[in-house]
C-alpha cells in the first residue's frame, strides 16, 4: 500500500507531529509513506527537525503555504504531477489548505487519464483529517463562508472518508456545520508517543531552577503558538484578575505564570501583561524543544483557545499526571471527561480529567485557576486520572493501527 501525505507545513503543533509519527510508523514490508509538506511562514517556528529526528524526509513544495496565494494553481500542478509519478493507494491530507490543494490534485489524477472516458479512473481514495477547522474563530464572515462551501463540495466531490479526532468535533462539522455524510466519517483519537514522558518525575527540577522558582510555588503554564485562535490575551486577564481577587496562595507561596510558545503576536502579549502589572509575575520563555522537561515543571497546565479539534498540549500534559484547565471548545470536553458528581454551582467545571470554563470568560477562568491552586490533593487526583487516560488511549501504536484499519476498509469498498 503507498500512501501520499499532504500537510500544509511543518509549524509546531500536533499536526506536524501527527502526520510524522503517521509517516514513520507506515513504513515496511506493507506500506511506503511519502510526506509532502509547504513552507513554514517567518513568524512561525519550523518543525522540520522533529522529522529528521524521528527518521523522516519530507518532500518540500515551497509553493504551498496556509493563505491563500496565487501560486496554489502551482501547488495543485505540481501535487497533480507527484501523484502521477508514485501512484498512491491513498492520499491523505492534513489540515485546511493542504486538504483544499492535495483534493484537487487528487481529482486531476483520478479522472485526467483516457480511461475516465470508458467511466474507469484511476484507482486511488482520498482521506482528510481535520485536526481543527476554521468554520469560526479565523477570518471574517465573508471568508469563512466561502471556506465552509469550498468544504463541503470538496467533501462531496474528492473525499471518501473524513477524519475527525473527537465525537465533538464529528458533531460540531458535520451536524452543526454540515459539511459531508455520515458515512464518511471516522472517528480516530489523535496518538503520541507515550514514552517520552514515562519518566516525568525525575524531569521536573531543571526548568523551575531555570526560572529561579522557590520549592512550594505554585507555576502555571501555557504551551502553544502566539496567534490568534490560541487566545493567550484571556490567559493574561485570567492571571491579573486572579491576582487582584485571590492575590495569595493559602499556604504563602508564590503564583508564577509560563507562557511558553512563539509566534506574532509576542510583542503585543509582552506590552499587555506589562500593562496588566504581570511583568514580574509572568514569564515569556520562548519556544521550547525540551517540552518533555517543560511539562513535569508545570503544576496547572491552561489551555485558552477559541477552537480546538482535540489540543495535543493537553494530552502531553495529561502524559506528565498535569492536572489542566482549558476553555470548553471543540473535542476539549471530550478529552477532560464527565463532570464530578459534587459539582456546585460554582462558575466553572469540574471534570474527570480537568477543569473546564466556557470560552472567551476570564472571571471563570480565574475563578477555576483558583479552585485548582488551592486545591493540591484535587490536582493530584486529576493527573493521575488524566495520565491513565492518556496512557490506554492515546498511544501512538493504537493511532497507527486505527489508521491501518482505515486504510484497509477503504481499499476493499467498491
Amino acid at each position: 500500500m503507498k500512501i501520499v501525505r499532504v500537510i500544509a507545513r511543518l509549524n509546531v503543533g500536533g499536526p506536524a507531529k501527527h502526520v510524522v509519527w503517521l509517516t514513520h510508523g507506515l513504513q515496511g514490508p506493507k506500506y511506503e509513506s511519502i510526506l509532502i509538506a509547504g513552507t513554514v511562514p517567518p513568524e512561525e517556528d519550523d518543525m522540520g527537525y522533529f522529522a529528521t529526528e524521528t527518521g523522516v524526509t519530507p518532500v518540500f513544495l515551497p509553493e504551498m503555504s496556509r493563505e491563500i496565494s496565487t501560486k496554489d494553481a502551482l501547488t495543485v500542478w505540481k501535487l497533480y504531477q507527484l501523484l502521477r509519478r508514485e501512484r498512491p493507494d491513498i492520499v491523505h491530507t492534513h489540515t485546511a489548505k493542504a486538504g483544499t490543494v492535495g483534493r484537487l490534485a487528487g481529482l486531476l489524477y483520478r479522472w485526467l487519464t483516457p480511461a475516465a472516458l470508458l467511466g474507469r479512473p484511476r484507482k486511488c481514495r482520498f482521506v482528510h483529517t481535520y485536526h481543527g477547522h476554521i468554520f469560526h474563530s479565523y477570518y471574517g464572515p465573508l471568508k469563512t463562508r466561502l471556506f465552509l462551501l469550498i468544504e463541503k463540495m470538496l467533501a462531496r466531490l474528492a473525499t471518501d472518508r473524513i477524519v475527525v479526532i473527537s465525537q465533538q468535533q464529528r458533531r460540531e462539522i458535520h451536524e452543526e456545520f454540515g459539511v459531508g455524510r455520515a458515512r464518511q466519517f471516522a472517528v480516530i483519537p489523535l496518538g503520541l508517543d507515550t514514552r517520552r514522558f514515562a519518566e516525568w518525575q525525575t524531569r521536573s527540577r531543571d526548568f523551575r531552577e531555570e526560572l529561579k522558582l522557590k520549592p512550594g510555588d505554585v507555576l502555571i503554564g501555557i504551551v502553544g503558538r502566539l496567534t490568534e485562535v490560541k487566545n493567550h490575551q484571556l490567559f493574561l486577564e485570567a492571571a491579573a484578575l486572579w491576582r487582584k481577587t485571590f492575590p495569595k496562595h493559602p499556604s504563602g507561596a508564590s503564583v508564577w505564570f509560563a507562557v511558553i510558545g512563539d509566534g506574532h503576536l509576542k510583542t503585543p502579549l509582552t506590552e499587555q501583561a506589562r500593562a496588566l502589572g504581570l511583568s514580574e509575575c509572568v514569564k515569556f520563555v520562548g519556544s521550547r524543544r525540551d517540552l518533555d522537561h517543560i511539562y513535569p515543571a508545570l503544576d496547572i497546565v491552561a489551555l485558552t483557545s477559541r477552537n480546538e479539534g482535540t489540543p495535543l498540549t493537553l494530552i502531553e500534559a495529561m502524559a506528565n499526571a498535569r492536572p489542566v484547565i482549558s476553555t470548553a471548545v471543540g473535542g476539549v470536553v471530550d478529552l477532560l471527561g464527565q463532570p464530578l458528581a459534587l459539582q456546585t454551582d460554582a462558575p466553572f467545571v469540574v471534570r474527570d480529567r480537568g477543569v473546564s470554563v466556557s470560552s472567551g470568560d476570564a472571571s471563570e477562568f480565574a475563578a477555576g485557576l483558583d479552585h485548582l491552586v488551592t486545591e493540591a490533593g484535587l490536582r493530584r487526583e486529576i493527573g493521575e486520572r488524566g495520565l491513565q487516560f492518556v496512557t490506554t488511549q492515546y498511544s501512538k501504536e493504537r493511532l497507527l493501527e486505527d489508521i491501518k484499519v482505515l486504510y484497509a476498509d477503504l481499499l476493499k469498498e467498491k
